[in-house]
Parts: C-alpha cells; structure tokens; sequence
C-alpha cells in the first residue's frame, strides 16, 4: 500500500504506514467478498487505490470536521467514503447506513477486522431520518453517487444538525443537479457552500458539494420514495 501513501501525499494528506496497512485489509476483505456478492464493479487494486480510497479521502480537503465529530454516510455500499475517512481519522464517530442486509453484514465484518467501533444500521435513509435518536444529530453526513441532488439532498440534510454540512461526492456533471436542487436545500434548512473540485488520476474531474444547515428540517422531510420521485423538491 505505498503506492497509496504516495498518491495520498500529493494531495498533503498523511496516510501512515499503520494506516496502510489496514486499507490493505479493506481491499482484500472486498474483493474476498465481492467474489460472491457484487459490492464494487471496481476490481483492478490500483483503481480500489484511486476510484474508492483516494476519492473518499478527498472529504478530509473538502471540508473541516471537528475532532470527534459524529458522521454518518448514508447508502454507503461497501464503505465509501465513510470507513477510508475513519481509518484516516480514527477520533470520529461513524454511523453506517445501508439498505442491503448482505453488505450490512460486510460492513460489519470490516469493522471488525479494522478494530474499528462503527455503529453499522440496515435502513433505508428515508425511514431512518425520522428516527428520534438519529435526526439533526449528526455533525457531517456524507454520500456517494447515491441519487440525483434533489433527492440526495431530501434524504441527507435531515440527519444533520444545524451549523453541520452535508457532503455529495460527484462528478463534474453534477453541476446542472446543484441548481436543480436549490428550491430543495432552501426549503431542507440549507445553504450550499463553495464546492471542492479535484481531479482523481485515471478517473478525471470530481466535485464535493457541501451544503451547511442553517434552520431545522421540517418534520415532514424526507417523503416516501414514491413522492420524491414523481415530485422532487
């Protein structure tokens, strides 16, 4: 794993050699699983290094997060971005929120063999939301090429609590989503911030749009899967 060390370093991120060693751990766990459930259409190691670790170390750049800050990645899949942060920043604490109880499952053996104390919750984001012990409670809540901005942003913000930000992790495409979405931020309790745009080697342009809650989410928020759908915000 020096190659990812290397790369981490040219974007003034420190990835130790501990913490190396427990990406390593990260990968070979994945592909050990994905031969018999698809978790990443990903598979090539050095593109794991690029496309999936390096991608979601790019949050540590994109914005400030407190020590000790209560994150929650939301439709994380295998991870991403939520568990490379963690590895990096160990003082976090990382809830994990999936819908698929086969890589609910995953994610929990990996947390195990990272020594790491994640809190990993099989759940669709839209229910969880309304969850008392979980809304606006959260100081970064984060996404991957979960949804379009609209919707993203109707199933993120309310699990984060006012003066947190909500992180989108996308491509550069995504800017006519940003102002489609503004009607819904608006009306979630947001404000969007400077987006961060970097280019990932072998995978081009990427943006992280943050959006910072400045009021409460209104209580109705997020709607059924069917509503947000066929009426986006």
């Amino acid at each position: 794993m020096t190659e990812l060390i290397g790369l981490a370093r040219q974007y003034d991120i420190d990835v130790t050699a501990q913490m190396a060693q427990q990406f390593a751990a990260y990968r070979e766990l994945l592909l050990a699983w994905n031969e018999k459930f698809n978790l990443t259409a990903i598979t090539q190691p050095r593109e794991i290094l690029e496309k999936h670790f390096l991608d979601s170390l790019m949050l540590l750049l994109a914005c400030e997060i407190p020590q000790g800050a209560r994150v929650i990645d939301v439709g994380t899949g295998a991870g991403f971005p939520g568990v490379p942060l963690k590895i990096v920043r160990p003082d976090i604490a990382l809830t994990l929120l999936d819908s698929l109880r086969k890589r609910v499952t995953f994610l929990q053996e990996l947390s195990g063999v990272l020594g790491q104390n994640n809190v990993v919750l099989h759940a669709r984001a839209e229910d969880a939301a309304h969850n008392p012990g979980l809304r606006e409670t959260f100081d970064l809540a984060s996404a991957r090429a979960l949804a379009g901005m609209p919707v993203l942003c109707e199933l993120c913000l309310p699990f984060v609590r006012v003066s947190g930000v909500f992180c989108a992790l996308k491509g550069p495409e995504a800017g006519e989503e940003i102002a489609a979405a503004q009607n819904a931020i608006s009306l979630l309790g947001g404000e969007c911030a400077q987006p961060y745009a970097y280019e990932l080697p072998g995978y081009g342009n990427r943006v992280i749009y943050q959006t910072r809650k400045s009021s409460q989410t209104p209580t109705k928020y997020p709607r059924k899967p069917n509503q947000m759908a066929n009426a986006p915000l």
